[in-house]
């Protein structure tokens, strides 16, 4: 059980309450310091103008409520901002939301009663939840459209996702025995006014990009092992020299793969002697996309760094606005829930996706072209040359799932567009840029799984499974067992998706 309160929560924490099915708890001690933060607002509160609290939403704000009907006004608020549209997010990526939100709440600095927190809690600990529509929010007074979404949810209303599948949630609440959401104050206005939502899905993302690059490190070193490529750009000697963290610890984990390949070769052996050909058939140096691969993704894992650090402080941070400080006995209005942070680092995070997947669309295509590796049949095909295909079908999926990426790719960042009758005239757009940060991650994961069918598809070819480093060969057989080596052709789709569920749920090197 993960105690939610005193201290910030983690990545890894995160990583065990979406994946590894830890249950939350609230700490004492900071449940009481909600339960304080929600007395003094109660008090303060009286007879002042706070905005959204007897005031209007946005630029409505200039309109007095009367307090008859401060509490109405929040569920007014609530549901006619349920108007999202699209597709629900994934669970996973609404769990994520969730998550964030208890976190937020947890400051104690949104004036909201403990019943809100304890139902969240309950909510992630019973797999119960929202439909949330992808399409809505703009990221700048938070993710309004989505987190009202939960809201509606908390009061009762709308659908939940469910024992697999979406049903009304009065019916899972009565079930369950869960209580909705009661108004005191401002609740509606706390739970819609922040960036949960594009930081949820921003969590996800980081765990399931770091999945990537340690694929990518561990491909990369196998088609180096494959083609027989010189070492020395992987050696400590030469990456030192760059002081670039990633490149090093990129370097590094891939010289940990091949430590006891028999197929990578020493420079020195082959090529620093007194040779007397004129033209020599190996290539002296491997292209781009063999050689180059520390300096390659070395800034993906820079960036993904970056990426957690400032994404898990958004998760440990206030979102809301106004801001209520009991400490200093005064609310403080702002705009916390502006998204550029998260905006900024998904969208750095899509672009180094993306470039991880070019890369890997690369190797793919060395491995395919015999005109290039002068080692492998056209296409990799293990059977009759213009009869049979081999990966040819494949890589018309790889490259036009790496075209896709680039295109996601232009940032949502620099694409404000002014509304709310112009009161919020420039917005980040953050919970776009993780979705499409989102699809970009599923996307490279497709790719990357028809690079391993081509891969294991060269091994058998050179019958080289012995030759190979003992990390090599464990994937070699892990894959094997879901992907037999095939000769005459069939649908692959269905292997690409075993493979696919292979690289998402395996964490085979940590970068």
């Amino acid at each position: 059980m993960i105690p939610v309160g005193s201290k910030a929560l983690s990545l890894d924490e995160v990583y065990r309450i979406l994946f590894g099915q830890e249950t939350l708890e609230l700490e004492e001690a900071a449940l009481q310091q909600v339960q304080e933060n929600f007395s003094f607002l109660q008090k303060f509160s009286a007879k002042k103008l706070i905005y959204g609290i007897n005031t209007g939403f946005g630029p409505m704000a200039q309109y007095r409520i009367p307090e008859a009907d401060t509490l109405q006004l929040q569920y007014n608020l609530i549901r006619s901002h349920s108007s999202g549209a699209g597709k629900c997010m994934p669970p996973l990526l609404t769990k994520g939301l969730m998550i964030a939100r208890l976190s937020s709440f947890m400051q104690a600095h949104s004036g909201v009663h403990p019943d809100v927190v304890k139902l969240l809690r309950d909510l992630i600990n019973k797999n119960v939840y929202p439909c949330v529509f992808e399409h809505g929010g703009v990221g700048a007074s938070g993710d309004l459209v989505q987190l009202a979404h939960l809201a509606l949810v908390l009061i009762g209303e709308g659908e939940v996702w469910y024992e697999d599948k979406m049903q009304p949630t009065a019916e899972v609440f009565a079930r369950l025995g869960l209580r909705p959401m009661k108004v005191h104050i401002r609740e509606g206005l706390a739970v819609i006014n922040g960036t949960s939502a594009m930081t949820g899905v921003g969590l996800v993302n980081l765990i399931e990009a770091k999945k990537l690059l340690g694929w990518s490190c561990i491909l990369s070193a196998m088609i180096n092992e494959i083609v027989e490529a010189f070492d020395d750009h992987l050696s400590y000697e030469l990456n030192v020299v760059k002081k670039h963290e990633g490149q090093n610890r990129v370097a590094a984990v891939m010289r940990d793969v091949l430590k006891d390949s028999k197929m990578v070769r020493h420079r020195p052996d082959h090529l620093y002697k007194e040779l007397e050909e004129e033209i020599f058939k190996d290539k002296v140096q491997e292209y781009y996309s063999l050689r180059c691969v520390p300096q390659i993704l070395g800034p993906v894992y820079d960036t993904l760094v970056h990426a957690e650090k400032v994404v898990v402080h958004e998760l440990n941070s206030v979102s809301d606005n106004p801001v209520v400080d009991h400490h200093h006995q005064n609310v403080f209005h702002g705009g916390n829930f502006h998204g550029d942070y998260i905006s900024l680092e998904m969208d750095k995070l899509k672009i180094a996706i993306t470039k991880l997947s070019m890369l890997s669309e690369r190797q793919l295509n060395y491995l395919l072209n015999e005109k290039l590796n002068h080692k492998f049949p056209p296409f990799m095909n293990l059977g009759k040359l213009g009869f049979n295909f081999g990966m040819q079908g494949v890589q018309f999926t790889a490259t036009s799932t790496v075209a896709e990426n680039q295109t996601l790719s232009f940032p949502m960042y620099v694409h404000s567009i002014p509304n709310n009758n112009d009161n919020q005239d420039i917005v980040s757009m953050g919970c776009n840029a993780a979705l499409m940060a989102n699809k970009v991650i599923e996307n490279t994961f497709e790719v990357l799984a028809i690079q391993v069918m081509t891969m294991l598809q060269a091994v058998d070819y050179l019958n080289c499974q012995d030759r190979l480093s003992s990390f090599s060969q464990r994937i070699y057989r892990e894959v094997r067992a879901i992907f037999p080596k095939f000769i005459e052709d069939s649908p692959r789709y269905k292997d690409l998706q075993k493979i696919k569920e292979y690289l998402v749920q395996q964490v085979p090197v940590s970068v």
